[in-house]
């Protein structure tokens, strides 16, 4: 007799329907532990905050912040400003107005001081956590390493933006404070409404990050081959200096086209009556070539990398 049917002889009953037994704490179908994704880990916003907490970050927001207010008090105190040579420069109209200063603080900012701000925040954001023998810790939590070198990479990229925007942003401040609103004036003479100069600044800031783009992407290579980050930031440095020198010896002739540095400046062709583009179109196809190779050869380095620290 089945287990349907009734001993008195009655109608059989229902079949019963078969709980499913409650799920088993096991790995996923993919082989990750259960309740574990890779997309909720090391999230933006926490890398985020763990680099805006460290001093190096503060101190170099502190320096691009408050360089501004010391040339305009350099300014005041020296009096009219111009140049050694006899062709007009940008120090020569710094003082016309907020944007003609922004622009000169920009200019004698660009060849160091924002190299080194780039230089420090892509070149420790790897090399300081294996310096903190930390670095195996994130990759057990468990953190894909491509993942954990790409949020890395955004972070430090984003803080570079925000180091390179934030000096001109400060600068028109102060320039406003100091020397007003005003028609900007070009080097090469004439004036330009300050509605379309700030347009123009715009472009100037744009090319400014593309042509940092080298030192960033160096850096960031250099942070995943050295767990030194003082090793990373100066050789994204060093690099900058040791092009520099090379782009002077006039010997090299068109191989100077291909240096890193050699169209760092070629923004200022934005300053001409009419903007010239082919010096920025040529910087930018540079710098992208640079730094699309450097970041390829990082992911590469970091994938076959033995983390021991």
């Amino acid at each position: 007799m089945t287990g349907s049917a009734r001993l008195d002889g009655g109608a059989p009953s229902a079949p019963r329907r078969a709980v499913p037994p409650p799920p088993a704490d096991g790995p996923n179908p993919d082989g990750s532990s259960a309740g574990y994704a890779v997309g909720r880990t090391l999230p933006l916003r926490v890398e985020a905050v763990r680099q805006f907490r460290r001093r190096r970050t503060l101190l170099a927001f502190a320096i691009l912040l408050v360089l501004p207010w010391l040339l305009v008090a350099a300014f005041e105190i020296g009096g009219e400003p111009s140049s050694r040579q006899g062709a007009p420069g940008l120090v020569d109209v710094a003082t016309a107005g907020a944007v003609n200063f922004a622009l000169f603080t920009l200019f004698v900012s660009a060849g160091f001081l924002l190299v080194v701000a780039v230089a420090l925040f892509c070149g420790d954001t790897v090399a300081s956590e294996a310096g903190w023998s930390s670095l195996r810790y994130l990759l057990a939590a468990p953190v894909p390493r491509a993942r954990l070198l790409r949020q890395k990479l955004v972070v430090a990229f984003a803080y570079a933006v925000v180091a390179v925007v934030s000096l001109p942003l400060m600068s028109l401040v102060a320039g406003a404070v100091a020397f007003g609103w005003h028609d900007v004036r070009l080097p090469t003479g004439g004036t330009v409404p300050v509605g379309t100069a700030l347009g123009r600044m715009a472009v100037v800031v744009a090319y400014a990050l593309v042509s940092e783009l080298v030192v960033a992407a160096l850096a960031f290579l250099l942070s995943v081959l050295t767990d030194s980050p003082l090793g990373a930031v100066g050789g994204a440095v060093g690099l900058v200096i040791v092009s520099n020198i090379l782009d002077a010896v006039t010997a090299l002739g068109g191989w100077r086209d291909f240096l890193p540095t050699h169209w760092m400046y070629a923004w200022t062709d934005a300053l001409q009556p009419q903007i010239q583009w082919s010096g920025m179109i040529k910087g930018t196809a540079v710098s992208v070539s640079y730094a699309v190779v450097l970041l390829a050869l990082a992911f590469r380095r970091f994938r076959a990398r033995d983390i021991v620290s």
